[in-house]
């Protein structure tokens, strides 16, 4: 018999085993520390460094990283209006992270919303939504959020919109062949039979089993915005002046590479750190969700002396 058919009293819950699974692979380990430490710089950080991230000092203009002269504060160095980077990271983190997450959260629900209806109904509308989700996806993503931005103007609003619109087929088309193989299961023929609603059937019966689906993608999916959201900052079509990103202080630091190289390298390197821990958690997340898969993560235990 197998392990499965004789589970053991003492096998540690699902949280205790994710733990397990995560320490066994070092890289996803480090990864998930970085974006630990990032969420509380995020939602903590700014609230003792969000007055230096725009306080003017020019005795600092352009100061090297790793000087502590001035302070702890400058270790990443100053901009070219004497501004403390690691202060301006801090900040311009909430800015990034929070545009990202609202934009990834929008393409979901709504993505995720249509792709149900698309996917349960055979009537006209479900033609429509797929339709329509082939017309966004026939443009380049970055093309399309230039020619909206620059048509409506750049702000946080428009922002958030247009990288949802440009998101929002991935999650249409996934749910959607969800729902075509889970409407004709058992218990959606047996809750239509006993007269349950199209809506309850979509959000009671089949809504809680695509969702863990979906969730996967939208992480897999925030790298990604967290790119386009840094592109378009630095072309100048994200949250405007005295607002920040990381792809604005990169698009600042620009024309300074020469002579204060620091002022875009610290917060480039922070975007690709960012979104090579969330790739790199994401594969983990994979592994670990795929039984055929998980048996690496099972076999990586330390060798006898």
């Amino acid at each position: 018999m197998t392990d499965l058919a004789l589970p053991s009293v003492r096998s540690p819950g699902a949280l205790r085993q994710l733990a397990i699974y995560l320490t066994r692979d070092k890289l996803a380990l480090c990864a998930a520390v970085f974006l630990l430490v990032l969420i509380v710089c995020v939602l903590v950080g700014p609230l003792f460094v969000g007055e230096l991230a725009g306080k003017l000092g020019l005795r600092q203009r352009n100061l090297p990283p790793f000087a502590l002269e001035h302070g702890f504060i400058y270790i990443l160095g100053a901009d070219t209006l004497g501004r403390p980077i690691l202060a301006r990271l801090i900040v311009g983190a909430q800015n990034t992270l929070g545009i990202a997450a609202a934009a990834v959260f929008c393409s979901m629900a709504l993505g995720g919303i249509l792709g149900l209806a698309a996917g349960y109904s055979e009537r006209w509308y479900s033609h429509v939504i797929l339709r329509l989700a082939d017309v966004v996806m026939s443009f380049p993503s970055l093309l399309l959020a230039l020619i909206v931005l620059y048509t409506l103007g750049p702000s946080m609003t428009n922002l958030v919109i247009v990288l949802s619109i440009t998101r929002m087929p991935i999650f249409i088309r996934t749910a959607r062949a969800e729902v075509l193989e889970l409407r004709e299961r058992m218990f959606v023929s047996a809750a239509r039979s006993m007269g349950a609603s199209t809506g309850r059937i979509l959000f009671r019966h089949i809504a809680p089993l695509v969702l863990p689906t979906l969730v996967t993608i939208a992480a897999i999916d925030f790298a990604t915005v967290i790119l386009a959201e840094s592109s378009l900052s630095f072309l100048g079509l994200g949250i405007q002046p005295p607002d920040f990103t990381w792809g604005a202080m990169v698009a600042n630091g620009r024309g300074y590479l020469k002579t204060a190289w620091w002022i875009a390298f610290w917060p480039g390197l922070a975007i690709l750190l960012t979104t090579l821990s969330l790739n790199i958690l994401a594969s983990w997340a994979r592994t670990v969700a795929d039984p055929l898969q998980r048996w690496r993560l099972q076999s990586l235990r330390k060798a006898p002396r």
